[in-house]
């Protein structure tokens, strides 16, 4: 694994991380910009092109930047994506209570400044939560947009089925603060490249440019607030899985088989829910099949998005 370049600096006894973005991180954010909200700046990211336009959330603890190797494979589509509050290269106060409902309302202030026509939808890990409360809220009629279909991919939606990882538990715990202010690259570079598959493992970019997104503004010292969000897929279970169950659009499942997290269990729980879903399975994928097998992930995702049953 290839050094990470970071340097510290001390001001007021606290030492803060800066650093240099690699090359594809600051393409990135250069081809984005920061839109305003109640709760905080968020990153945008968008393209114009025909509708619908494919809205694309993120999960934890990453960023936009999941998709990067996607969008150029949408052709002619209008694409929509962000930087939950807290992620990647969106603010990231402290101390917040960062809650999945607040990261809706962002998602709902964020399509209206960009996407103000149909949208389709596909999110992945705590996007697909996200994704959830969003169906909800269509369902009692309070959802502020046109939201036509939507796809979830590996996330842990119904979460006594998933089968968390330690350092995910032990960040819900007690000594969640104490570990995040221990978190190191090389800490972070081991965990996740667990979540790729032997087939498609973590590259040195890949992980540097992770590392760079998560630790950008501290982001690193605060994943003990992020992961909270896993405690409301508990308080929220009723109302997140009545809405998989009972939204009346197309609603489909893109899975890959190898994730260690969101494994097949939780997907054999979202077909109970809605069992006349259309599914793609994955084979020999990862957590993030939108980085392991890009192209072939967004061609899936494109064929659900246009054939899905209700």
């Amino acid at each position: 694994m290839k050094s990470i370049r970071i340097w510290f600096s001390f001001a007021d006894g606290v030492d803060t991380v800066r650093r240099v973005l690699p090359p594809r991180v600051a393409e990135w954010r250069d081809g984005g910009r920061w839109l305003t909200t109640p709760a905080g700046n968020v990153f945008v990211r968008s393209a114009p092109g025909d509708d619908p336009t494919i809205l694309l959330l993120h999960g934890y603890p990453s960023s936009s930047f999941d998709y990067q190797k996607v969008v150029p494979h949408l052709a002619e589509r209008a694409w929509l994506t962000l930087d939950f509050l807290g992620f990647g290269l969106s603010d990231k106060p402290r101390p917040h209570r960062y809650s999945l409902l607040e990261q809706a309302d962002i998602v709902q202030t964020v399509v209206a400044d960009a996407a103000p026509g149909p949208v389709v939808l596909v999110a992945h890990d705590m996007g697909t939560s996200v994704t959830t409360e969003l169906l909800a809220r269509d369902l009692q009629g309070r959802l502020p947009f046109d939201l036509q279909r939507a796809v979830l991919t590996n996330g842990s939606v119904i979460l006594d089925r998933a089968s968390l990882r330690p350092i995910q538990k032990v960040l819900r715990g007690p000594l969640g603060p104490v570990v995040a202010r221990l978190a190191s690259g090389k800490v972070f570079v081991r965990e996740f490249g667990r979540l790729f598959s032997a087939q498609h493992p973590l590259t040195d970019d890949e992980a540097e440019a992770q590392w760079a997104l998560m630790s950008y503004n501290d982001g690193h010292r605060i994943p003990h607030l992020l992961i909270s969000y896993l405690d409301e897929r508990v308080r929220y279970a009723e109302r997140w899985h009545g809405a998989v169950r009972d939204w009346p659009k197309p609603l489909s499942f893109l899975w890959a088989l190898d994730d260690p997290v969101a494994t097949t269990n939780v997907l054999d729980g979202l077909r109970e829910l809605r069992p006349a879903a259309d599914v793609v399975e994955l084979p020999h994928v990862g957590h993030y099949p939108q980085v392991e097998v890009p192209e072939v992930f967004t061609r899936a995702a494109l064929s659900l998005l246009a054939t899905a049953s209700h």
